[in-house]
């Protein structure tokens, strides 16, 4: 039956930490995987995350599944995050929501849960946007088209190109955003751009599909809902896929949430038995453990304002190193304007030299990024800082 089934490439990113890891330069860097690090280079347990973990092994008494859904403390804790505490979608009885294995699970329910709606309904998607992003979506059934977001060339949003074309989606088509922190050019958009497309989305008719992974990377837990809130406010319906791996630290935990707003209560209910059935024809049951850690933060007020902290902690540090860097660049005289890095936000940036500069950085210094000079902020440090800079200089 398999013989015939041949080899593919290894993913880019997991490709690129095999070869830095056999990379023997006391000098190397790794900015290729989208996890945080501190300025140590790793990537610790967050102090609230110990708190509630050890709280959960001294209060567990079963192992026993959790049901589809995950827990209710959980799904509602989650809502409440993402949207606000007194958001109307969530007064109204208008949001349903399932614990999931992470984002990835959270897209790859919504986009079947939606495949079920309307087969081979048409996702319009941002350009660039995150590569897992196509085969989550396209594999389910959905139809993937794109629209231009950021020009490489200026090393900015192309708002109005964007506009344009989402000029032309109407209903029965959705459009994936990312709530903040854009991955992976870290270009995000405006207050008063998020209001012009959720006037579009009003009156056009299309359904917004939001990507929460980074809430609290950008600016504050509250401002990078923002987009997100808006739209809901603005819409009939919208699906939401959330990853608590950034902001929580629990990337091999995999905790995610798929939240749908319907049009009525009694729309909702229906929906999330559909929902409920594609988790059941595809993993049963979510892990619990994850979710659990999540949860205890979330509904204790010690632990919330702790886990907040941290969390504030890793965003200052990140848009710190932004700064450093383009402070850094300059001192190094590097050629070219590198401003628009600390404009960003979130752990990605676009570096905007070529392949060739990349294989150079590469080769010559252990510097490790994927060819199109996505590099990961966090695996930057005042250690590293200056022997990075002059590299780059070395190669433009």
């Amino acid at each position: 039956m398999f013989e015939h089934l041949s080899s593919l490439p290894p993913d880019p990113i997991l490709g690129l930490l095999a070869s830095y890891r056999a990379d023997e330069n006391p000098n190397k860097i790794d900015l290729g995987v989208g996890v945080y690090k501190d300025e140590a280079g790793h990537t610790a347990v967050l102090q609230s995350v110990k708190e509630a973990e050890t709280r959960l092994l001294q209060s567990e008494e079963t192992k026993a599944y959790i049901g589809p859904a995950g827990t209710p403390g959980f799904n509602a804790a989650m809502q409440e995050l993402i949207l606000g505490a007194d958001h109307p979608a969530l007064l109204a009885g208008r949001v349903r929501s399932a614990q999931t294995p992470g984002g990835c699970g959270a897209l790859r329910v919504l986009a079947e849960f939606t495949n079920r709606a309307k087969a081979g309904a048409t996702i319009w998607v941002s350009d660039p946007t995150w590569a897992n992003h196509v085969p989550l979506l396209g594999n389910a059934g959905l139809q993937i088209k794109s629209y231009p977001y950021y020009d490489r060339a200026t090393s900015s949003l192309q708002f109005d190109a964007m506009v344009d074309t989402l000029k032309n989606v109407g209903e029965g088509d959705l459009v994936l955003f990312h709530a903040c922190c854009h991955n992976p050019c870290g270009a995000d958009l405006s207050r008063e751009q998020w209001k012009v497309l959720a006037e579009m989305a009003q009156k056009q008719g299309f359904t917004p599909f939001i990507d929460m992974a980074y809430q609290g990377f950008g600016d504050s837990l509250d401002d990078d809902a923002y987009g997100l809130r808006l739209m809901a406010a603005s819409v009939p319906e919208m699906l939401v896929a959330a990853s608590c791996s950034k902001n929580f630290g629990l990337y091999r935990e995999r905790v995610g949430l798929a939240m749908v707003i319907y049009n009525t209560g009694a729309e909702a209910d229906k929906g999330q038995s559909q929902m409920l059935n594609v988790v059941r024809g595809n993993y049963s049951m979510p892990p619990s453990h994850g979710a659990a850690i999540v949860e205890s933060i979330l509904t204790d007020a010690g632990l919330k304002a702790n886990w907040e902290a941290e969390l504030t902690e890793m965003r200052e540090r990140i848009n710190g190193l932004r700064a450093g860097l383009v402070e850094s660049l300059a001192a190094a005289g590097a050629a070219g304007d590198f401003s628009f890095i600390q404009r960003q936000k979130g752990m990605f940036s676009f570096l905007g030299i070529t392949a060739e500069q990349v294989q150079r950085l590469q080769k010559e210094y252990a510097i490790y990024m994927v060819d199109s000079s996505r590099i990961s902020i966090a695996g930057l440090s005042k250690g590293n800082m200056e022997y990075f800079c002059k590299a780059v200089a070395s190669v433009l």
